[in-house]
């Protein structure tokens, strides 16, 4: 484990019992008891994830706002303060450079919550991309950032925070004490359940996580590792970075074109986004179910006729559905609901059909 980062809640989870794997350069807990336990706590009443791997990267000062929007594919100008909003970064060639929440602080403050891979590459983007007064500053090292989400999460937090964080609205968020500690609390999250994130000083992260568990054991709520976030988010159909989405996917092609706005805008990308927004599509990301027994990995072929067509980006039984279900990149032709192709599984072909997504859930951003 030389090299390897841990959060602060490391010890926790050793004692908690968790299994533990490297995510991200990160010793991460993968699963605490069951997956599938975990996963329907989530859905059924609570589950408390450690997300503090993940990145906060502040703009502040007189140029943080033009920087925003000059940096994302949505424009800041019109997100009020106490709100969030999902946008990516992309590169000169339209490709994602990561997708992220932006959280409006302030006139003059906003900051971006980033995927834990990128957090360095991000970070040199935004400054090589940003003008000196742009107040750029990674705080990711001392800040701690748990996800509480289920239905039974606004009760649990009610019961030990002050104000009403039950009454916030949907990418709403704002500070309040949560155990005693001061927090940003919003009403977001990656599972397609209803929740919040809750971002603490890094030394206070212990405590809230804590608290939060013993608050919640009589409804039912318990922590869960990465296992159950990953197929919480597939049935959510979230795009995970690495898979969905990377350096030379378009938005477009990922389905994420409602999160670009061109409308004359200059952010980095938009020229390469409008042109491939005006050819055809070469590929797209669907949703899909198998009809047989097995499972589809990130990187198995689609076929069809027995002709590769596609590959997997992500695929897991939900455990939702009772279903083996997937996301992966076809051609447009093979986009349509119910249409029929094959999983190559080692050196099987399972048959599939395409699928409305989000799987279960509202999935939206």
């Amino acid at each position: 484990m030389s090299g390897v980062l841990r959060t602060p809640l490391h010890a926790i989870h050793k004692r908690l019992g968790a299994r533990m794997v490297e995510f991200a350069g990160f010793d991460m807990p993968v699963q605490y008891h069951s997956i599938l336990e975990e996963h329907a706590a989530v859905r059924e009443r609570a589950g408390l994830f450690d997300v503090s791997h993940m990145g906060q990267i502040h703009l502040r000062g007189p140029a943080a706002l033009a920087t925003a929007d000059r940096l994302l594919t949505r424009p800041m100008a019109s997100l009020r303060v106490g709100r969030v909003r999902y946008a990516l970064l992309c590169n000169e060639e339209g490709g994602v450079v990561d997708d992220v929440t932006v959280y409006r602080l302030a006139d003059d403050h906003l900051f971006l919550c980033v995927n834990a891979a990128n957090i360095e590459k991000d970070y040199r983007w935004i400054v090589r991309n940003s003008p000196d007064d742009a107040g750029v500053r990674n705080a990711s090292d001392e800040t701690g950032l748990l996800a509480l989400q289920g239905p039974a999460s606004p009760a649990v937090l009610e019961r030990i925070s002050s104000g009403s964080p039950g009454t916030l609205e949907r990418y709403g968020f704002a500070e309040f004490a949560v155990a005693d500690r001061d927090a940003l609390v919003s009403r977001t999250g990656y599972t397609g359940s209803d929740g919040f994130e809750i971002y603490v000083a890094a030394g206070d992260l212990a405590a809230v996580f804590d608290a939060l568990l013993s608050e919640g054991a009589a409804d039912g709520l318990v922590p869960v590792g990465l296992g159950a976030r990953d197929t919480l988010r597939l049935e959510a159909a979230m795009p995970l970075y690495g898979h969905e989405l990377d350096d030379t996917t378009s938005p477009l092609e990922a389905g994420l074109g409602k999160f670009v706005k061109l409308d004359g805008r200059d952010f980095i990308g938009a020229e390469a986004i409008a042109r491939r927004a005006a050819e055809p599509q070469t590929r797209v990301l669907v949703g899909f179910e198998l009809d047989a027994k097995g499972i589809a990995r990130a990187d198995y072929p689609i076929a069809r006729n027995g002709q590769d067509v596609g590959v997997v980006t992500s695929g897991a039984p939900s455990p939702t559905l009772g279903k083996s279900i997937g996301l992966g990149y076809v051609a447009p032709e093979l986009a349509a609901p119910n249409t029929t192709f094959d999983i190559r599984v080692r050196g099987r072909a399972i048959p599939a059909h395409v699928v409305e997504t989000p799987f279960v859930g509202a999935g939206g951003q």
